[in-house]
């Protein structure tokens, strides 16, 4: 009979590869689960998309059968990705699913399981069909805006919706033609294509959002939405046609008074705005002389980073705060931009003791409530600890004087004096004055002024873009492509437009037929003409086109033909 011992390292051998073999696949599946659909409120019979991402590679399939009780489920598909930043991988795993609901109302897409994890549960809302059909009834165009009355820089959704039952050759949907006040547009999100179900008939619809920042208080008129294509029926195509939606009008009311309590409060309109904080270590102990990072993050849903207002932190004589450059980013999402401002300030503390940071309260209004709010941050203690490095202060010794006896044995009062101590560091002092004075004195001078600094950037294109409008409603042709040029040269600055045939490629409908009218009128041949006025209109709202539409030969949508 053999009798077999383990040794102690193999033993422990074993019980690394037993945990290898058993426990890590299991740890392998703790991978957050994240839940996303691409809109937020969808119509009844109109299909959407449903992502599932897991932040690493895994294969366990998803289990979906949840989404059977409320929700159609109809394609599925699946995408990895691999990548590599400064030599870490990272991986993650993405599966799409098109739904389409089976009831209206406020439906909840439930939580998704892979392995032991399961995403958040995701809300939607659902309405009634569309029961009009405008124009075709195998094409047409819809438009709406989600406020119909607003007020000054707050954020209006407008989207246009295309409708096509039957198959399309060469289309082209222009971009928004706005005229009343001065608006800036930005795109909220990418374009996006789904099915839907009308009176029966399916329909291809291609949905474009535009978040739109009126700049001053009048009102403003969206033209109709245009789209133009060749109709594809029974295997023949028609000649070119145009579908147009109704115009809508938006009233913009004045910044109304700061609330009660808070009579500074800068005009801050939003869907929601959240403050939040996070510090670089943990702020209960901090010794003094040590810095600590403090960073207060602002988001606001519907506004821009650059509007969301500057947050200064109460000073203190036992805290030293310096604060950082901030930190801005947009994103569009399915109900606008939401912006992030993440300020940095680093704090010293200098004496010794607790420190009470107050609260901080940012104001803002509510656009969909229509009132003012307030967005809150607790307070928070610093305790300033004595420093680590500092030298402990010498022992205190206490000394005694003792009378001095004369010769005859009586004593003798001696009497100190700091008059001539103070007398000498007097003269040190000044001395010392005098030294510095004459190395002062020594130094070169530039009396050089200081330029100004430059406005940003978004000023300075406003001006140019302001006296543009002005020269052509002068009819002064120069004036229009001096200060044009100009915006050009701030807009891509490392590319600057040459000419205003270059400018009008860049720059979105009607703008760019106004500047090749123009450009036709001054270096045509024979007498052409421009209109000023309708220049001048087509400046107030335009957009810039990005890289990949500027290179296309032909300015219109990607393919819209069903599959």
């Amino acid at each position: 009979m053999v009798n077999y011992k383990l040794r102690p390292y193999r033993l422990v051998s074993c019980l690394i590869l037993l945990a290898a073999t058993f426990i890590w696949p299991a740890l392998s599946l703790q991978a957050a689960v994240i839940a996303a659909v691409d809109r937020a409120n969808v119509e009844l019979n109109e299909s959407f998309t449903l992502k599932i991402t897991v932040d690493t590679a895994i294969d366990v399939e998803p289990d979906a059968l949840a989404l059977d009780e409320d929700f159609y489920v109809g394609t599925r598909s699946q995408l990895s990705n691999t990548t590599i930043v400064n030599g870490q991988i990272s991986r993650s795993r993405t599966w799409t699913y098109v739904l389409m609901a089976k009831r209206e109302g406020d439906l909840v897409i439930p939580p998704v399981k892979i392995g032991s994890e399961q995403s958040e549960p995701v809300p939607i809302r659902v309405t009634a069909p569309s029961t009009t059909l405008p124009g075709e009834a195998d094409i047409f165009v819809t438009t709406e805006a989600d406020h119909t009355e607003s007020f000054v820089q707050a954020q209006v959704l407008y989207t246009v919706k295309v409708y096509r039952a039957v198959a399309t050759r060469q289309p082209r949907l222009s971009e928004p033609s706005i005229g009343g006040v001065e608006v800036l547009v930005e795109s909220a999100g990418e374009e996006r294509s789904y099915e839907s179900i009308l009176n029966g008939k399916a329909y291809n619809v291609v949905e474009r959002v535009y978040a739109l920042f009126p700049q001053e208080s009048g009102n403003i008129s969206i033209e109709p939405a245009r789209f133009e294509a060749r109709v594809l029926r029974d295997g023949r195509i028609t000649g070119r046609k145009i579908f147009e939606s109704e115009a809508i009008d938006i009233v913009v009311n004045p910044i109304p008074p700061p609330p009660d309590g808070y009579p500074g409060a800068a005009w801050f309109p939003a869907k929601s705005v959240t403050l939040s904080e996070d510090w670089s270590r943990e702020p209960g102990s901090l010794p003094a002389g040590e810095p600590i990072t403090r960073h207060i993050i602002v988001t606001a849903l519907g506004q821009l980073s650059t509007q969301i207002p500057v947050i200064e932190p109460a000073s203190s004589d036992a805290v030293k705060v310096y604060p950082d450059k901030p930190e801005l980013r947009d994103a569009a999402e399915s109900e606008g931009i939401r912006a992030l401002r993440r300020d940095q300030y680093a704090m010293i503390g200098v004496i010794e003791g607790q420190v009470e940071l107050p609260a901080i309260n940012l104001p803002w209004w509510n656009i969909d409530a229509a009132e003012w709010q307030i967005a809150s941050l607790p307070g928070s203690t610093l305790n300033v600890l004595p420093s680590l490095t500092a030298p402990p202060p010498p022992p205190v010794v206490e000394q005694v004087d003792e009378p001095v006896q004369d010769g005859a044995g009586a004593p003798v009062e001696i009497v100190y004096s700091d008059f001539w101590r103070y007398v000498s560091v007097g003269f040190a002092g000044a001395w010392l004055m005098t030294v510095i004075g004459w190395w002062w004195s020594r130094q070169p001078r530039d009396y050089t002024p200081k330029e100004p600094e430059a406005p940003p950037i978004h000023k300075q294109q406003s001006k140019c873009l302001k006296a543009a409008r002005k020269a052509a409603l002068e009819g002064d042709a120069v004036g229009v492509k001096t200060s044009l040029l100009e915006w050009g040269r701030l807009q891509w600055p490392d590319r600057p437009p040459r000419s205003i045939g270059d400018l009008s490629s860049r720059v979105s409908l009607p703008l760019s037929t106004h500047l090749q009218a123009l450009c036709s009128a001054s270096y045509g041949p024979g007498e052409r003409g421009w209109n000023g006025e309708e220049l001048a209109r087509s400046m107030r709202s335009f957009s810039v086109l990005t890289d990949e539409v500027v290179d296309r030969p032909v300015e219109g949508l990607p393919p819209l033909s069903p599959v």
